[in-house]
C-alpha cells in the first residue's frame, strides 16, 4: 500500500502542494486528476524520489520509502522517457537490467511484453519509426519489464486510439488484480471512469475530493428524469425544494432540496398518469470535475 501523508512542496511563493494525503490500495487503480499545474506531477516526481518534500512523507507498506523499493516502481512520465534511434528489444532490456534483471531474464521478459503488446515483430525497429500510439506501449512495456510492485503512470492515454487504450486498459487492470497498486493520472476523464476503482481530485496542490466514482457523483445536486407523458407544465410547482432544471419532451429533470422529496415527486407524477421513467441522475466525471475547478464545493 501506497501512503502520502501530507506532503507539502513550495517553489517560492507557489504552494505546489498543500499537506496533500492519499492513500492507494493493494490491487487498486487510482485516478489521480487535477487541471494543468494542479500538483499531480510534483506529487509523482515526490513519490519517485526525483524531487523532495518540504514537509511530510511517502510510505509504502506503513514504513518511510526506501530508494530500493523506488526501483521497484513503473514509472511513465508525461514525457516520454526513451530514446528515439535505440532498437524497441534493446532498450526494453536496458531498462529491465536498470531495474536488476539479469540480461537473459531481461531479454525474456522483453520478448514477452512485446508480445501481449502487439509488439513482437517491432522488436527491431528504432523506436522513431514506430507511430505515436506504438511508442507509448513500448514506454508502457519498459514501466513493466521487471515485473514492478507499484505503477506510477502519468498522463498514459495521451494520443491513444480507442483500441489502444483499451489494450492499456486491460494491461492495468491485469496488474492490479494481481495485487499491484496502480496510480494514473490523466485528463481523459470518461477513461478514468470506466477503469479507475476509486478517483482523487487535486486543485491548487490540495486533495479535494476523493472516492469511488458513486461515492463522488453521489455528492453532486439530487435530480431525478422523471417521464410522465400525461403532465402539464409546472406540476411539480406544489411540491417544496422541487425546481426545474431540463425538461425534453414528456422527461422532466427536477432538482430536490432533499431526499425526503423524493417520493413525494413520485407519488405526484403517479397520481397525473403512467410514469414511463423515474431515475436518479448522476453527474459524469467530467461535470463534477468542472464544478470543482470552478469552484463549487463538494459534499462530504
Amino acid at each position: 500500500m501506497l501512503e502520502l501523508d501530507h506532503l507539502s512542496k513550495r517553489y517560492g511563493d507557489l504552494h505546489a502542494l498543500r499537506e496533500l494525503s492519499l492513500t492507494v490500495r493493494e490491487g487498486e487503480i487510482f485516478g489521480f486528476v487535477g487541471a494543468n499545474g494542479a500538483g499531480k506531477t510534483t506529487t509523482m516526481r515526490v513519490v519517485l524520489g526525483v524531487l523532495e518534500a518540504d514537509a511530510g512523507s511517502v510510505l509504502w507498506n506503513g514504513a518511510g520509502i526506501t530508494f530500493a523499493m523506488r526501483r521497484r516502481i513503473g514509472y511513465i512520465p508525461e514525457d516520454r522517457g526513451l530514446y528515439p534511434k535505440m532498437t524497441v528489444l534493446s532498450q526494453l532490456e536496458y531498462f529491465g537490467r536498470l531495474h536488476g534483471l539479469r540480461r537473459q531474464d531481461a531479454r525474456t521478459a522483453s520478448k514477452q511484453w512485446l508480445e501481449r503488446l502487439g509488439l513482437a515483430d517491432r522488436g527491431d525497429s528504432q523506436l522513431q519509426a514506430l507511430s505515436h500510439g506504438n511508442q507509448q506501449r513500448v514506454q508502457l512495456a519498459a514501466a513493466l519489464v521487471f515485473s514492478p510492485d507499484l505503477l506510477v503512470l502519468d498522463e498514459p492515454f495521451a494520443g491513444l486510439d480507442p483500441i489502444a487504450v483499451d489494450a492499456m486498459s486491460d494491461v492495468l487492470r491485469a496488474e492490479a488484480d494481481d495485487g499491484k497498486p496502480v496510480v494514473v493520472s490523466s485528463h481523459q476523464l470518461d477513461i478514468v471512469e470506466r477503469l479507475c476503482d476509486r478517483v482523487g481530485i487535486i486543485n491548487h496542490g490540495q486533495m479535494v475530493a476523493t472516492g469511488t466514482v458513486t461515492e463522488l457523483t453521489d455528492r453532486g445536486p439530487l435530480r431525478f428524469w422523471v417521464d410522465v407523458p400525461g403532465a402539464a407544465p409546472g406540476w411539480y410547482g406544489g411540491l417544496p425544494g422541487v425546481s426545474l432544471v431540463e425538461q425534453d419532451g414528456t422527461r422532466w429533470l427536477l432538482e430536490l432540496a432533499d431526499a425526503a422529496g423524493e417520493q413525494a415527486v413520485l407519488r405526484t407524477a403517479l397520481a397525473i398518469g403512467p410514469v414511463h421513467e423515474f431515475r436518479r441522475d448522476r453527474p459524469a466525471l467530467t461535470q463534477l470535475f468542472r464544478d470543482v475547478m470552478s469552484g463549487k464545493a463538494i459534499d462530504e
